[in-house]
């Protein structure tokens, strides 16, 4: 196996990497509580993998109640650098067809519930997200959905939504006016975190269905979502292999680095136990 650990967050329907050699099965403890699930840990093709389903094995664990945090400190807790996360979406434009792959370069942030930030309880920092996606990661996706034969759209935002409910119409409508290509209920949350983590982080976002605005078309449904997810599911393993595939490199982005000089509090103020607790985000601070 390589050194470097790739992490893999898995959505609806991809709650395992079939041709992932399992080297062991971790529960992590973190400051913020479990993680969704235990982390499989593994050899897909001579790269290490941490694994982690963001749903939990069986889909237990609806949008709103999982833990970001948790998921994100526990991946970085085993020293992975870097992220992708796979993702079931709706389609907001007519030429995305359900079944086609997005690989969004930005969010809109449409959630009012999620615990977002590592930040807080007594220390204070502001990263950037006005590129909230890794340029080197997401070049290295294209490549990869390219090589399995996937039809892939380059560019495009997500907008994230509370969830669980889809969509009313209306909303449907007025998000297509802003532009998005596509429409889901978790990445956002996962990129913040990610970026205060120092990790790189890019989606794979499977397009299942047009939401509600496109009236020629049947209202979503979960049956609907469900019969294209299973299809993509196995699309995005292959995208998976082919990404594994690429050369290793060491990192030459700023994702690394995102929190050098994010923390503004006081550091004589930041009580101790909370210094151990985020040292392995934010080094000795």
């Amino acid at each position: 196996m390589t050194e470097q650990i790739l992490g893999v967050i898995g959505g609806s329907g991809l709650y395992a990497m079939k041709d992932l050699k399992v080297v062991d099965t971790v529960s992590v403890e973190t400051p913020f509580g479990d993680p969704s699930d235990k982390i499989v840990v593994g050899d897909l093709e001579g790269t290490r993998m941490a694994f982690l389903p963001r749903h939990g094995v069986g889909h237990r664990i609806p949008p709103s109640d999982i833990n970001y945090r948790a998921n994100i400190f526990a991946l970085k807790k085993l020293g992975v650098e870097r992220i992708i996360s796979v993702s079931a979406v709706g389609s907001m434009k007519e030429e995305i067809i359900p079944g086609h792959i997005v690989v969004p370069d930005q969010f809109i942030d449409r959630t009012t519930l999620r615990k977002a930030t590592f930040f807080g309880n007594g220390i204070v920092g502001h990263v950037s997200l006005a590129d909230p996606i890794c340029d080197e990661l997401h070049g290295m996706v294209l490549e990869s959905s390219q090589q399995a034969g996937a039809t892939v759209h380059p560019r495009g935002t997500y907008l994230c939504m509370e969830g669980p409910q889809f969509s009313t119409r209306s909303e449907s409508f007025l998000y297509r006016s802003w532009g998005v290509e596509v429409i889901g209920m978790t990445n956002l949350t996962e990129a913040k975190l990610a970026r205060e983590a120092g990790i790189c982080y890019v989606t794979i976002a499977l397009a299942t269905d047009y939401d509600c605005w496109h009236e020629e078309e049947e209202p979503v449904t979960l049956q609907a979502v469900l019969e294209i997810m299973h299809k993509n599911v196995e699309l995005a393993q292959d995208i998976l292999k082919e990404i594994v595939k690429l050369p290793v490199f060491e990192r030459t982005c700023t994702c690394g680095e995102a929190a050098k000089n994010a923390i503004v509090t006081d550091r004589k103020l930041i009580p101790d136990a909370l210094k151990k607790d985020l040292e392995i985000l934010f080094g000795k601070l």
